[in-house]
């Protein structure tokens, strides 16, 4: 029995001084800062390479018509980040993309531009090195293009999409271009099919983005092409045991490393007017446009003031005839002048 109580003795003092070491590591847990606040001096001045890329970027309009010209010496980066502003000044169209285009180009960021099909195919077949795309809210780029696009972009691993109205429903009929299929569909056994005979299809793509995929589209993907991941969510573990990587989050823009240091006033201003060179423009030796209204109001004033007057002395007699009517010694004085005018005459 002594020997009982002194093992007892001996075990809860060791119980009771683990219990102590959890508690206060457990309160050294919530005192642990993991966002440690990074100390953040004075703003480091643009470079000059920021600066220039604004200063083309504000008047990138006037440049346009000979952008090919002017950026076929230009490096990837710098060709990109004129994308990304033109794509931010919704100054981004075929023409623009493909005079800027450049093959050894991994991402591509195209969305909400006027970008169509045949500009999305031209770009496929110079930069065949995609990585990731973005098509969300592009409304002239329909399920052909981007058939075309998986076909010449093999490296292709993340595509975005939707966004809009036409986008959506150019999501939803590529899904049956995303999916690989069975050239040879007369075969014994899927285990005698060489690779070549199953084609088509997104082989590399990986993580598809589509926001606001319905029910029956991500259940249809993930049980016929279970290699591609529907909306990834950020997560430190990966998924599936891959990485998710950046370019498959809606929430980050593409194009953005390129155009980070750039001053966003650069593209405050959207788009632009065209500049109408047609000869049948107002000559600079007519008169400018306020003088024209002024003239045309005084002409205007000119022609109706007879009108006016007319009006006005209408006017003045119903008034003179109301007031007749309703006072009493008005019209004593009215029927007096009358009579008198009555002996008058009769003179």
């Amino acid at each position: 029995m002594e020997k009982t109580k002194a093992g007892k003795n001996e075990v809860f003092p060791n119980l009771i001084e683990k219990n102590k070491a959890c508690k206060n590591l457990t309160a050294s847990l919530h005192k642990l800062d993991l966002n440690p606040r990074v100390f953040r001096g004075k703003a480091k001045p643009p470079s000059l390479l920021a600066l220039c890329l604004g200063v083309v970027g504000k008047h990138l309009e006037d440049i346009i018509v000979d952008l090919g010209e002017i950026a076929v010496n230009f490096p990837a980066d710098i060709k990109m980040a004129i994308a990304a502003i033109a794509r931010r000044r919704k100054l981004l169209n075929d023409e623009v993309i493909i005079a800027l285009a450049d093959s050894s180009w991994e991402i591509l960021d195209i969305s909400g531009s006027d970008i169509s099909d045949s500009g999305l195919v031209i770009v496929a077949k110079m930069c065949k090195s995609l990585r990731a795309v973005d098509v969300s809210r592009c409304d002239k780029i329909t399920a052909t293009g981007v058939s075309d696009l998986v076909q010449h972009c093999h490296s292709l691993e993340t595509l975005r999409c939707g966004g809009s109205l036409r986008s959506e429903h150019t999501a939803r009929r590529s899904l049956g271009i995303l999916k690989p299929k069975l050239n040879d569909v007369e075969g014994d056994s899927w285990e005698e099919l060489d690779t070549t005979e199953i084609g088509f299809g997104a082989q590399s793509l990986r993580w598809f983005v589509w926001p606001k995929i319905d029910k029956d589209s991500s259940e249809m993907l993930s049980t016929e092409c279970p290699r591609i991941i529907v909306n990834p969510k950020p997560t430190p573990f990966g998924f599936r045991g891959f990485e998710v990587p950046r370019e498959a989050f809606p929430d980050i823009k593409l194009d953005d490393p390129f155009v980070k240091d750039v001053d966003p006033q650069t593209w405050s201003v959207c788009g632009f007017t065209p500049k109408i060179t047609s000869s049948s423009l107002v000559n600079s030796n007519e008169l400018p446009i306020a003088e024209r209204f002024r003239l045309a109001y005084v002409e205007r004033d000119t022609r109706l003031a007879p009108k006016r007057a007319k009006n006005a002395r209408q006017h003045q007699r119903r008034a003179e005839r109301e007031w007749m009517m309703g006072d009493t010694s008005a019209k004593a004085i009215a029927l007096a002048s009358k009579a008198t005018k009555s002996l008058n005459t009769r003179k």
